[in-house]
C-alpha cells in the first residue's frame, strides 16, 4: 500500500509541476522564474531556485507530521513528493541544464525526447507562447522524432 501511495503521488506531482510551471511560473510569479529563461552565466544560482520550497515544505511537513501522528498515508504522500523532487533535480537540473556536470548525453530515446521538449520550452524567452511545461511526460511527437533518429 505504501508503494502505491508513493507511486500515485509521484505521478500526480508531474501534473502539479506542469500546472505550477504553466500558470504560476509563467503567470503571476514570472519575475521569479524569468532568470531561468535568460540564464546568467556569472551566477550558479537563480531566483527560480526558490521554487523548490513550493514542494519541499509540503513534503517535509507530510513526512514529519505523518510520522509523528502515525498518519502513514500522509507520510507516504510526503515521500512521493520527495521522490519527485529528487527526480526533478536529477532530470531538470543535472541532465537537461547540466548545472552539475554529472551526465553529458544519452542514447536513450526517451531521455533525448525529454531534452528536446525542454529545448522547445526554452525557445521562447518570454512568459507567453510557452510549450512543454511538464518534465517526465513528453509529447509523443518528440519521442517519435527521437525514436526515428535513433534508427
Amino acid at each position: 500500500m505504501a508503494f502505491l501511495i508513493i507511486f500515485i503521488t509521484f505521478w500526480g506531482m508531474e501534473f502539479m509541476a506542469w500546472f505550477t510551471h504553466k500558470y504560476v511560473m509563467h503567470g503571476f510569479l514570472w519575475s521569479v522564474h524569468e532568470d531561468h529563461h535568460t540564464h546568467n552565466k556569472d551566477s550558479f544560482f537563480e531566483k527560480n531556485d526558490a521554487f523548490f520550497l513550493i514542494y519541499a515544505v509540503p513534503s517535509w511537513l507530510c513526512i514529519m507530521l505523518g510520522s509523528m501522528f502515525s498518519a502513514w498515508i500522509v507520510m507516504n504522500i510526503g515521500f512521493g513528493i520527495l521522490a519527485y523532487g529528487i527526480a526533478y533535480f536529477l532530470v531538470h537540473e543535472i541532465f537537461i541544464h547540466q548545472r552539475l556536470k554529472w551526465f553529458k548525453n544519452s542514447n536513450n530515446s526517451y531521455l533525448r525526447a525529454i531534452r528536446r521538449a525542454h529545448k522547445i520550452h526554452h525557445k521562447h524567452l518570454g512568459k507567453e507562447k510557452g510549450a512543454c511545461f511538464g518534465m517526465l511526460v513528453v509529447p509523443l511527437k518528440y519521442l517519435k522524432q527521437e525514436l526515428k533518429q535513433a534508427k
